[in-house]
């Protein structure tokens, strides 16, 4: 495992999105200094914001309708360069997964010349990227303090990330009020990412205490949150997922995913099917790999009243379960972690076929 690294700073309560403006003042020495805001399109008619940006800070809105691609990423980055010849203060990045880490690997990108498919992969990114702030306007993906940003990379088949530690964010302000306005079908897909990740590293062949720890007190608050008594998206269970996502993310960093995430990562190449719908769509179909788990899952599918979408893959030919196998294959290390450095062996052709045959 490479050495494991964590968010230095994190500002978890109500209203604390109130803190940004002093944290910001704290950046700027000069009045030419400038901060760039990457916030999530669903937030582009909304002034929630608007008292935190002065006139000069440069403000990007991030079209998260698809998964965050390389392409995506070094657009953004060359809009920033040829805004201001000086590079900004800081990143904020204001919104899911997708803009979290959208805003990781752009921080990387301005201080390490090339494309972001240069830096997919391990520990590639050598250089500290521009100090980003993140702020989470969903809870789930953990992308707020884990050490990778996922992009999807069209011309190699490829969904993989920049898996560094200068891609964890310098500080986070976890504010749960700004999960309010979730839809609920989507609130349980991303909280469920959390619970996915956490099984995957505790089922694996790489385990680590630190992570063994933060994965069963996610685990306990997703139990909490979508099979307690009490509304999922209740005050208090909104702040139980925003930890729970956190704690999940923060394993991550000790640790690594397992099979869900690959066959995932197979069905957003191939159909551009969301990263957490995607786990779902996986998890629903692994009862033989985490036999354990899957029942917990179902459990929560049922008590929550979620219907996930069926017959994804029904009907495609022969080329398609190809794109399907070689996008999910090419993931060695999550893959080894979870079945071995022979699970090519276990994973077939034939057998990756026959469960992306059943979603």
């Amino acid at each position: 495992m490479p050495l494991a690294k964590n968010v230095s700073t994190y500002l978890f309560e109500t209203k604390s999105i109130k803190s940004l403006k002093d944290l910001i003042r704290q950046r700027k020495k000069n009045e030419q200094d400038y901060v760039v805001f990457l916030i999530d399109h669903y937030f582009s008619d909304n002034d929630l914001f608007k008292d935190y940006i002065d006139v000069n800070d440069l403000v990007l809105y991030i079209d998260t309708t698809d998964e965050p691609t390389t392409d995506q990423v070094d657009e953004l980055t060359k809009t920033i360069r040829t805004t201001n010849i000086e590079l900004p203060v800081s990143l904020v990045g204001i919104g899911g997964g997708s803009t979290l880490d959208i805003t990781k690997a752009v921080s990387n990108l301005l201080t390490n010349h090339g494309n972001a498919e240069d830096y997919q992969g391990w520990d590639l990114v050598k250089v500290q990227g521009i100090y980003k702030i993140g702020i989470p306007t969903i809870s789930g993906t953990g992308a707020e303090a884990s050490r990778t940003c996922v992009m999807m990379n069209e011309r190699k088949n490829l969904k993989l990330g920049m898996n560094s530690e200068f891609t964890i964010y310098d500080h986070l302000i976890l504010d749960p009020e700004l999960t309010k306005s979730v839809p609920r079908d989507q609130y349980f897909y991303t909280g469920m990412d959390t619970y996915i990740h956490c099984v995957e590293s505790l089922e694996g062949n790489h385990r680590h205490a630190l992570a063994d720890a933060f994965s069963r007190e996610a685990l306990n608050l997703c139990r909490e949150v979508f099979l307690g008594d009490e509304d999922m998206m209740s005050d208090v269970n909104r702040q139980k997922l925003m930890a729970a996502s956190y704690l999940g993310g923060s394993a991550l960093a000790n640790s690594f995913v397992g099979i869900v995430h690959p066959f995932s990562a197979g069905l957003s190449m191939t159909f551009h099917t969301h990263h957490c719908i995607a786990n779902c769509l996986v998890m629903n179909q692994m009862g033989e790999f985490y036999s354990k788990w899957v029942p917990e899952f179902k459990e929560m599918l049922k008590k929550q009243k979620i219907s996930l979408p069926s017959n994804v893959c029904k009907g495609k030919d022969e080329a398609t379960f190809q794109k399907l196998y070689d996008s999910t294959i090419i993931h060695e290390k999550p893959l080894g972690n979870a079945l071995g450095s022979k699970f090519r062996e276990i994973l077939t052709f034939e057998k990756v076929k026959e469960v992306f045959s059943k979603i």
